[in-house]
């Protein structure tokens, strides 16, 4: 958790669907990154009565072992829970402009949603718990051990 002792804390708690297929990369060094939006919804009444809903769109950044075990598992449309903590970064532009992203990096991932919703290649339901949950410490562990 993100939390330092003068008091502060960075916690962020998301529900959401991926927006498009996770993207994983490696940096120069062999470590594994991964990016993918996530949508979440508030609805709202307006004063003509009306039913109003809004899309929020939230970046999350995963690293190294949990990066590559969502990349497998999590597709486009798969409903997902991150926990993590708010980042923002900058960079210069090709055009010297500089820019600024803020995104979320995330310390656990948890798959939700039924098997419709997961890679088909996955193992038959005996073996599959009903949800999934990586987070930072499990994925720096040898993946031999995961429950499905």
């Amino acid at each position: 958790m993100a939390y330092d002792s003068k008091g502060t804390l960075n916690k962020v708690m998301l529900i959401g669907r991926l927006g498009a297929d996770p993207e994983l990369k490696y940096t120069p060094s062999n470590t594994a990154v991964l990016n993918m939006s996530i949508a979440t919804n508030t609805s709202y009444k307006a004063q003509d009565g009306s039913q109003v809903e809004n899309t929020e769109w939230h970046r999350i950044v995963a690293w190294r072992k949990l990066a590559e075990i969502i990349n497998q598992y999590a597709k486009k449309g798969s409903q997902v829970y991150v926990e993590g903590r708010i980042t923002t970064r900058s960079w210069e532009d090709k055009d010297g402009t500089k820019r600024y992203t803020t995104e979320v990096v995330a310390d656990s991932i948890q798959l939700l949603g039924g098997r419709g919703e997961r890679d088909t290649s996955s193992p038959p339901p005996a073996e599959e718990p009903p949800e999934a949950e990586f987070n930072q410490n499990q994925a720096a562990e040898d993946v031999d051990d995961l429950p499905f």
